[in-house]
């Protein structure tokens, strides 16, 4: 078995931090937040700050159809957790590349009837994030 590609996700943090950047947010890349529900590590792709406020962003790069998905669920309660438990304002999760099947469901809200007091976490797909990011609207 040929070892997974990992390098997309640097990719999609390329193409978001400028975008964070235009729309006068000061970023950090890979940094610790505390410890996942269960235990284990939480470290987040993005924290993005401005005027004292900090948001928490989590890239997910699904270039082909694969496991990516199935990771959505607990992604969002260890989201919505960090915000709940931190000082974040909200988190977003961002969903790049072609291969989601599940795209529609997810940034149209479908695990909403599911997963009980997400409201704190946003998915979205990548042009839609980069938009309100432009525009300093997280």
């Amino acid at each position: 078995m040929s070892p997974r590609d990992t390098s997309t996700g640097s990719v999609l943090e390329q193409m978001v931090i400028p975008a964070l950047d235009h729309g006068g947010y000061r970023c950090r890349t890979q940094v610790s937040i505390g410890v996942r529900p269960g235990g284990g590590a939480h470290k987040v792709d993005v924290l993005a700050e401005r005027d004292g406020r900090a948001w928490i962003i989590s890239l997910k790069w699904q270039q082909v159809s694969g496991t990516a998905e199935q990771k959505v669920p607990f992604e969002v309660i260890c989201l919505a957790e960090a915000v709940r438990s931190g000082p974040y304002e909200r988190a977003y999760l961002v969903l790049g590349g072609r291969g989601w099947s599940l795209r529609e469901f997810y940034v149209g809200d479908g695990l909403r009837r599911y997963l009980t007091g997400t409201d704190n976490v946003s998915i979205l797909n990548l042009e839609d994030f980069v938009a309100r990011a432009n525009q300093g609207n997280l």
